[in-house]
């Protein structure tokens, strides 16, 4: 899941990259208001690709991690019906 999600922001931020640069080097020569306009499609690229690069899958299960903190992680552990062995 880790990779598709990488894959994907790199996608989104090289098309963004594509779209900035192609803009003012060459589509302005014909138009400026496609120029304009390919630029406002590549800043709404970047908070897109944030989200889907950050969003969690169905197998990512942090709510599971320890927090470091002995009697929060045993208090959720009570409430989850989880008994933690003392070894």
């Amino acid at each position: 899941m880790y990779a598709r999600r990488r894959r994907a922001y790199f996608l989104l931020m090289g098309g963004c990259l594509f779209l900035f640069v192609s803009a003012w080097s060459f589509v302005r020569l014909w138009s400026v208001e496609a120029a304009v306009a390919m630029c406002v499609v590549a800043m709404v690229i970047p908070p897109v690709a944030a989200m889907i690069a950050n969003r969690r899958g169905p197998d990512d299960r942090w709510w599971d991690d320890p927090s470091g903190d002995p009697k929060s992680d045993e208090w959720w552990d009570e409430l989850d019906g989880k008994r933690r062995r003392e070894d």
